[in-house]
């Protein structure tokens, strides 16, 4: 009897029948399908960018690599060497991937755990489950669509105070005023499929990336003492020019959120929805306040209980569009934002129907919306992601250009066949609102180096618990002074606050005088916001990493770089790190990772062990998760990017905690810079320490608490 030929390692049969009734053979089950498709698409990655089929091959074997993986390890049945090399063999593929995705970084975003698994991929998983003798999965049930004038299911909300809007303007009118796009004077191209065309042609068909932008002769922004710089005004005087859809894909950095707000402004595109990832929702609204305090803006939470209605700017993050789409498409908006817009790029995810749906709603209300969508990811990466976009600003359907795309390419006297073709369409998509600038391009523009405030949201559960250590902090702070008030023997009477002893309860705080005191104090406070925006800051972290490249991204505490580490693995963010606790050998094979492997996006830095003596500069991108208590911390951990060799201009994203302590803190160690700067410059002042930023947290906490802050209380009883 003929003997089968030895196996590599002993993997269980893989077909749904009686796995342990014999030994599989190595061309038998899912293994072998895996590793077929995945050496088919390191292949294509060799010979240069994987096309869309191979892309969605990669996603469909990591997913069925990491099930087989979970699978194996779960059968307590099998013995433990054929479990073993089963195991083995699945390393190999995981290699291979790993490989693969070095060569074609894009590839990592179909590893996280957000990525949106396509019809195209579940099909194509349950064919190569089928292969493996295996049964395919079954189908989801769709989705239901909700079109205007339906039953919405039943989590739709409608707030009350849109409600009351709705009441208020009961004959709210569209809007048809604009002038109607251009129509085609031809009919060339009417029986030419141009989707496929147009895609290509930002591949071959030149290297412009940019509409043309007027020069912008005296646009004063000067709110709150801001300006625009002078690449911002170019694109706010197109709007104001009459331009209504853009593609604004500036580096980070360039300012994309004021841009979007005075364009709007100029647009007079009120009321305006923004929808964003939930990261940057709070950051939104800050900036709303500060370029158009003019405009009420308001963020949804939740089911909206807390919304404005009848405000001019809605902020909504995508987890909450489903919730309430229904009311958004029929609020009567002029125009919508939509930020980092490579996110809806799936059009078979949920996300990007609701944003589609809100679009077209909007521009059957009105005749010229302002629609900007907003990404820093570079323009020629996977151009058929963009279709999504390109259809959420109205210049193509599902099948072919819309009336204004379809007039200019008619105008260009081409067809697909014509050898000038793709850069007459490039250049025709482009002048629709494609703007593209880098920061080498616009260095003139900006600071050499720029501290830029991200205000995050903490969740419910740790925000509440920070703000009741803050309040809890402050009213201990507050008895220490009217104990001390009381007890004083001067009979000096004293009207309203006494700051001088205001300035001595919180010295004895922070000096831990009376230390038998139980409670938090500031540096666990700090420490608790640190680890609540943790997450957040590398989620932000990660978004960077995908738009621009290499992130440095810079933490106070081992948790809080525990945490980023873990969300840059769940988002398939290749990361190396460098802490205190490492080896001279092992901190030098990090650093020389993030500096020449294309494959690590993020190095994670402690402050206290990589702030100095390192040279970073291969990134332009610095996250801050934490503050530092001094100037001169925050200033050389930025200073490992921002150094002499390095040629772009340095962005630090700074996190801040929204309705925490965090701003004040962020406040107090800005003037301590400038208080250096000044010393630096011959100044007499002395330069503050970290002891200054923590005694005068204190003293803006208490002076807050007794001037009766709604964050800390009601005040003291009375002063003497």
């Amino acid at each position: 009897m003929a003997q089968r030929a030895p196996r590599r390692s002993g993997a269980p049969r893989t077909t749904p029948r009686d796995q342990h009734r014999g030994r599989a053979r190595d061309d038998e089950g899912i293994i072998p399908v895996l590793a077929k498709a995945v050496r088919q698409v390191e292949a294509a990655a060799q010979r240069g960018k994987v096309r869309p089929g191979g892309r969605t091959a990669y996603q469909v074997v990591a997913l069925l690599m990491r099930e087989e993986r979970a699978r194996v390890k779960a059968d307590t049945s099998t013995p433990e060497a054929e479990r073993t090399g089963v195991l083995t063999r699945l390393d190999g593929i995981a290699t291979i991937l790993a490989k693969t995705a070095a060569r074609d970084t894009s590839l990592l975003a179909l590893l996280a755990d957000d990525a949106v698994v396509s019809s195209d991929a579940v099909s194509l998983k349950n064919d190569m489950l089928r292969a493996a003798g295996r049964e395919p999965e079954p189908e989801p049930e769709p989705v239901p669509e909700v079109r205007p004038g339906s039953t919405a299911p039943t989590r739709r909300v409608v707030p009350q105070t849109v409600i009351a809007r709705q009441l208020a303007n009961p004959f709210l009118a569209p809007d048809f005023s604009a002038v109607p796009a251009r129509r085609a004077t031809t009919n060339r191209l009417g029986g030419w499929e141009l989707l496929t065309p147009l895609f290509r042609a930002f591949e071959y068909g030149g290297d412009a990336t940019c509409m043309p932008l007027p020069e912008s002769a005296d646009l004063l922004h000067g709110i709150r003492g801001l300006e625009l710089m002078p690449h911002q005004a170019q694109v706010v005087a197109a709007a104001a020019a009459g331009h209504r859809t853009f593609l604004l894909a500036d580096e980070p950095g360039l300012g994309k959120t004021a841009q979007a707000l005075l364009a709007a402004e100029a647009a007079d595109a009120f009321p305006l929805l923004v929808a964003v990832p939930n990261v940057v929702k709070a950051n939104w609204a800050h900036e709303a306040e500060l370029w158009t305090p003019r405009r009420a803006s308001t963020v949804i939470h939740g089911d909206g209980e807390t919304i404005d209605g009848f405000a001019d700017i809605v902020i909504v993050n995508y987890e909450l569009l489903d919730r309430h789409v229904g009311w958004l498409g029929s609020h009567g908006f002029r125009g919508m934002v939509v930020d980092e817009a490579h996110l809806i790029k799936n059009k078979s995810s949920q996300r990007s129907q609701h944003v589609l749906e809100l679009s077209e709603r909007i521009r059957a209300r009105s005749a010229n919306p302002l629609l900007m969508a907003l990404t820093g990811t570079p323009l020629i990466n996977d151009i058929e992601d963009f279709k999504a976009i390109w259809q959420f600003l109205g210049w193509i359907d599902d099948t072919k250009p819309r009336r204004a795309l379809l007039a200019a390419l008619e105008e260009t006297g081409l067809t697909p066949a014509d050898s000038g073709f793709y850069t007459a369409a490039r250049a025709s998509v482009i002048d629709l609102g494609i703007v593209r600038r880098r920061k080498v391009d616009v260095a003139a523009d900006i600071p050499a180096r720029r501290v830029a405030d991200l205000p995050v949201e903490l969740d419910d559960v740790a925000g509440r618990s920070i703000r009741a250590a803050e309040q809890e902090l402050a009213r201990r702070l507050v008895a220490r002074y009217e104990s001390a008030l009381a007890t004083r023997k001067v009979a000096t009477v004293i009207d309203g606050i006494d700051h001088d002893l205001v300035r001595r309860v919180a010295k004895w705080e922070r000096d831990g005088d009376g230390s038998g005191k139980t409670g938090d104090n500031v540096f666990t406070v700090m420490r608790q916001i640190g680890q609540a925006k943790a997450g957040l800051a590398a989620d932000y972290a990660a978004q960077l990493a995908r738009n621009v490249g290499k992130v440095v991204f810079f933490a106070k505490h081992i948790d809080v770089m525990d945490v980023a580490e873990q969300t840059f693995a769940k988002r398939g963010i290749g990361y190396a790190s460098i802490r205190g606790d490492q080896t001279p050998k092992a901190r030098q094979a990090n650093i020389q990772a993030f500096l020449t492997d294309p494959a690590i996006a993020v190095v994670v830095c402690s402050l206290t062990a990589a702030g100095v003596g390192l040279n970073l500069q291969v990134a332009s991108n610095v996250v801050l998760a934490e503050l530092s208590w001094t100037s001169a911390e925050q200033t050389q951990a930025i200073d490992r990017v921002h150094r002499i060799g390095q040629t772009e201009p340095v962005t630090a994203w700074r996190i801040i905690a929204a309705q925490t302590i965090d701003p004040k803190i962020a406040q107090l160690i800005d003037a301590k810079a400038g208080l250096a700067a000044r010393a630096l410059d011959g100044s007499d002042e002395e330069v503050g320490s970290s002891a200054d930023v923590q005694l005068e947290a204190l003293v803006t906490l208490l002076t807050e608490a007794l001037a009766g802050d709604p964050a800390t209380g009601d005040g003291p009883s009375g002063t003497q």
